[in-house]
């Protein structure tokens, strides 16, 4: 499976920002004992690339560790090279668009308005990150895809497991989940990583409608 079609089946994206680089390996392994098949390590993260290139060496084919908060080309690059499969940005950037389909890897710009979102998907963009997707709920997402139901959406930033329900039913084609799936202030534990696996089998067994 290539990772465009890995991210749309399996849809949940972990944002993990600021852990100990130390714990991501085992972050990584609770989220896949979850169910979860997807991380995001951000790049204003400690040990952002070195982490990225330690999941990608360490986990299954089945589980894919991308790039986020991803600002400019030559970011993308060194993230691409350390083993991202997919770059994803808070913010639109042509630039970066294309040095991330230039090798290869999924693009997932960020835009809000219908004119970003059809930019971003005209600039080349595969998925599109709607952020902040708390700030307008579900409906929005729903009259998105009135005019452009062809740009793949995935909301992020107050997406929670109150709501996630929602904006799947809104047509999202997959979720960014930050603190409310993976909370990095918690001191990474057993009971922790437990409890993160059981948060993860949550989110997934949410977005299958179960």
């Amino acid at each position: 499976m290539n990772p465009l079609s890995h991210i749309l089946e399996n849809k949940v994206v972990a944002i993990v920002r600021g852990a100990d680089p130390k714990t991501l390996l085992r972050i990584a392994q609770a989220l896949h004992a979850g169910g979860v098949r997807m991380m995001e390590v951000t790049l204003n993260s400690p040990g952002a690339l070195a982490s990225i290139a330690e999941i990608s060496g360490a986990m299954d084919d089945d589980f894919l560790v991308g790039a986020g908060t991803v600002l400019d080309p030559e970011t993308a690059r060194a993230a691409l090279l350390a083993g991202a499969k997919y770059i994803i940005s808070p913010t639109l950037n042509k630039k970066t668009i294309r040095m991330t389909k230039r090798y290869g890897a999924v693009s997932i710009p960020g835009a809000y308005t219908a004119t970003e979102i059809l930019q971003a998907y005209e600039y080349g963009g595969d998925i599109v990150k709607v952020f902040p997707a708390g700030a307008s709920g579900a409906s929005y997402f729903k009259d998105i895809a009135g005019p452009l139901p062809f740009i793949p959406l995935m909301p992020t930033g107050g997406v929670s497991l109150d709501n996630i329900k929602s904006f799947a039913e809104a047509g999202a084609a997959a979720f960014g989940l930050g603190s409310a799936l993976v909370d990095t202030k918690q001191a990474v534990t057993e009971e922790y990583l437990t409890q993160l696996a059981a948060r993860a089998r949550a989110f997934v067994t949410a977005v299958a409608g179960q």
